[in-house]
């Protein structure tokens, strides 16, 4: 595999948009260590009257800002690179100066809702207090959960320390773990790599796929002592933060920062769990047009169809697809497309010690960042669209939001990526009319229901679950967790030959390490399919686009339903998983 200085800058992102060197990103966290003691200094001072908080608060997200510019330089550089040492440094370095800003910080909550309720809301009722306005009236919605000023600092100062399992498992699984070599389709030996198992489970090959599959997650089995004891470290620590707030669970912790209801989580898997029926119908479909005696877990991602228009995909083709999906959004949605496309915003293909998969990181001020990992699929195709959806959200959010208001809650993020791919795949298959074609489409959609749906929603299910295995006093030993995942591997894939070695996928999972978040991909791409065919249908993206300027302007429920979804509405998730039924029928059909 060739090393990051090998590749091709024309396929790099450019971080010199952030700071044009190292020197200067040196200069700049000198400067945001200053700043902690100015931040940490201003103790005391918010109460004293509304100009008081409002400057006050000021200086507060001022330093974030700063701060922040700094330790995002650092963290795409180790993304890029994670096996160079200077790149491994500045990350850490930028971790500890984050976690020291935080821990001077943590006064600010506990000292504002310490004004009597009476005069704090008379402070946010001031016109000059309208940037700080939602921010502060969700602060006194947590109230009863936030600490006192020496807890929340207590609190704080772990928050390197709390790191350590994600970045434990991010270095051993991206640097220190290898694989074994793959005998392709030709009978060659070939690299397996976090990439290329993606490219040869979808082989048309079963042996390859077979291989690759035992060979990959063999690796993962070799060390599940080690993912147990970092998963349930995570777990753990979760479990303490929700406890020691005053909350039931983990998971009521992780959904109350959003302010969504735990119902709405629960209804997911319960709206999934009744259309389990149309997932086996889906599956036996599979396996009938694979010509399989018996569906294995390792048949799950090889394309039924493969037609030429869904084979190999290189990455100018790519980008037209995309460029072509978003035009009913319009002029101004399409020209900063491109902008990403031509201005350094992307980071294309695998290097040594880059990052597995793919993220979009938006970076206030400047613009955002998109990691892939681009390997020539449909499917990488799909990941350019999802990722620039992220992106541009942060685009438009950015510049429409004040800094203390852009950040945007993990729930509306998938939205804004999955409209992309549903978008994408309706382009696509409004420009075929040839049977083959259509068929490999729909299956294309089929998968995207599947993985994004179904598949996310047991990883939610999972992690609802350990969570509560821990709460209850169970340990979350490799073999306990193997076995959860085996369940419920059973139970959503019911009528499939679940393979023992697909008992350890758990431990490849990094979404793990950022508890409940998985949920919001399966409500996400639900509320897509309702933007994506409302706009179709209409020609108006009006609304998208003013729902993608509100950043973390209001609550994320509260975003949709001005997008036009209720997510508080069981409806929403059923209508889809109607879709995904229906879909399955037209296949059927023309597989027939």
């Amino acid at each position: 595999m060739k090393t990051r200085s090998q590749m091709d800058p024309a396929y790099q992102w450019d971080l010199k948009h952030i700071f044009p060197d190292k020197e200067r990103w040196e200069t700049a966290l000198a400067a945001a260590r200053d700043e902690i003691s100015a931040v940490a200094g201003l103790a005391g001072t918010l109460s004293a009257s509304a100009e008081a908080l409002r400057s006050g608060l000021d200086a507060i997200y001022g330093a974030r800002r700063r701060a922040e510019l700094v330790y995002l330089y650092a963290a795409l550089c180790s993304a890029g690179d994670n096996s160079d040492t200077e790149n491994q440094s500045m990350q850490m370095r930028a971790l500890t100066m984050i976690t020291e800003l935080g821990s001077a910080l943590s006064f600010v909550n506990p000292e504002i809702l310490a004004i009597e309720p009476e005069v704090l809301e008379s402070y946010i009722a001031e016109p000059s207090m309208a940037v700080y306005r939602h921010m502060l009236r969700d602060l006194v919605r947590t109230r009863e959960h936030t600490l006192s000023n020496k807890e929340e600092k207590l609190l704080a100062q772990l928050a390197d320390a709390a790191q350590t399992p994600s970045a434990a498992f991010e270095m051993f699984t991206d640097v220190d773990m290898t694989f074994p070599e793959l005998t392709d389709e030709t009978g060659a030996p070939v690299p397996l790599t976090h990439a290329t198992f993606g490219v040869y489970r979808e082989s048309r090959d079963r042996r390859v796929r077979e291989e690759a599959f035992e060979k990959y997650f063999g690796e993962y089995e070799k060390y599940k002592n080690t993912f147990a004891a970092l998963y349930s470290g995570s777990v753990k620590l979760d479990s303490y933060s929700a406890r020691v707030r005053g909350y039931s669970c983990a998971l009521e912790a992780a959904l109350d920062s959003g302010n969504i209801p735990v119902r709405v989580y629960e209804s997911l898997i319960e709206a999934v769990h009744s259309a389990l029926p149309a997932m086996k119908k889906y599956l036996d479909l599979r396996r009938r047009a694979l010509g399989l005696e018996k569906l294995h877990m390792y048949d799950l991602y090889v394309p039924l169809i493969e037609p030429a228009a869904t084979g190999k995909v290189e990455y100018p083709a790519a980008r037209r697809m995309v460029e072509q999906a978003v035009m009913p959004f319009g002029e101004e949605y399409l020209k900063h497309i491109e902008e990403a496309f031509d201005s350094g915003w992307i980071d294309v293909y695998e290097n040594k010690g880059k990052r597995a998969g793919a993220f979009s990181c938006g970076v206030y001020g400047v613009h955002p960042y998109v990691l892939l990992n681009f390997a020539g699929k449909l499917d990488d195709a799909f990941t350019v669209a999802h990722e620039l959806g992220h992106a541009m959200h942060s685009y438009f959010s950015d510049r429409a939001q004040d800094y203390v208001n852009h950040d945007y809650t993990i729930m509306v993020a998938e939205v804004a990526s999955t409209v992309n791919e549903v978008m994408m795949t309706k382009s696509l298959l409004s420009q075929e009319s040839d049977k083959q074609s259509r068929a490999a489409l729909l299956n294309r959609l089929l998968e995207g229901f599947r993985t994004t749906v179904f598949r996310q929603t047991l990883f939610a299910e999972f992690e609802k679950r350990t969570h509560e295995m821990y709460e209850s006093g169970q340990p979350l030993t490799a073999e306990a967790l193997s076995a959860l995942y085996r369940e419920l591997n059973l139970l959503y894939y019911d009528g499939v030959e679940v393979d023992p070695i697909s008992d350890i996928e758990w431990a490849r999972i990094p979404h793990f390490y950022n508890a409940f978040y998985v949920y919001q991909y399966a409500t996400g791409f639900c509320s897509a399919v309702d933007i994506a065919d409302r706009i179709l249908k209409t020609g108006d993206a009006t609304g998208y686009l003013a729902f993608l300027r509100m950043g973390g302007s209001a609550y994320p429920l509260d975003e949709l339903r001005a997008a036009g979804v209720d997510l508080e509405d069981p409806g929403c998730v059923l209508s889809a998983l109607r879709v995904f039924e229906q879909t399955v029928d037209e296949l059927d059909k023309l597989l027939a």
